[in-house]
């Protein structure tokens, strides 16, 4: 979620700002199964949100930026103080374990989704490492993810757009002109 965040921004998607009102945070939201409680009882996103929102994702972006594995810890680990209190294990309405990040009841939408995406990196900086944290090698993109995949092997954002274009331009360049 932290990587998609960052790539709605208009400096990685040629179709420009993916986040350009409050109803397109909401889809957002609603596409990774978020249920702030920011949003409980029928709210939704407000501009103020949507700009803290935009906010977060400089910062996200410069948590994955950050050269130093250190550096990007503590910005991570600020994220996730910003609202949050303690995580827990509890089962969700499958019997599943699900982990639970509890936020303080004032938190804005900004807050909880910082709360979400600090623990997650911290998780990752733990069980994975920093060098998971890549720029999309895309020549045309400037998009960045977080590998979390078993081999550590993975070259772009979108493997399916990305990846695409790049082998499409290489089969290309390779043929023989007619």
């Amino acid at each position: 979620m932290a990587t998609d965040l960052v790539n709605t921004s208009p400096a990685v998607q040629s179709a420009g700002e993916l986040l350009p009102n409050p109803a397109a945070l909401a889809r957002f939201l609603a596409e990774h199964d978020l249920h702030l409680d920011a949003l409980a009882a029928g709210h939704t996103p407000s501009r103020d949100d949507l700009d803290q929102v935009l906010a977060l994702r400089r910062d996200v972006r410069a948590i994955l930026e950050a050269t130093a594995e250190e550096h990007a810890a503590l910005l991570a680990t600020t994220l996730a103080r910003r609202a949050g209190t303690a995580p827990g294990l509890y089962r969700d309405t499958d019997g599943r374990w699900q982990w639970y990040v509890a936020t303080t009841p004032q938190a804005s939408v900004a807050d909880e989704l910082a709360v979400l995406v600090g623990v997650g990196l911290l998780a990752v900086l733990r069980t994975l490492s920093h060098d998971r944290f890549r720029h999309c090698a895309s020549p045309a993109c400037n998009g960045m993810f977080v590998d979390t995949s078993r081999a550590g092997r993975r070259r772009y954002c979108t493997p399916d757009l990305c990846g695409n274009r790049v082998n499409v331009a290489n089969h290309r360049a390779r043929r023989p002109p007619a």
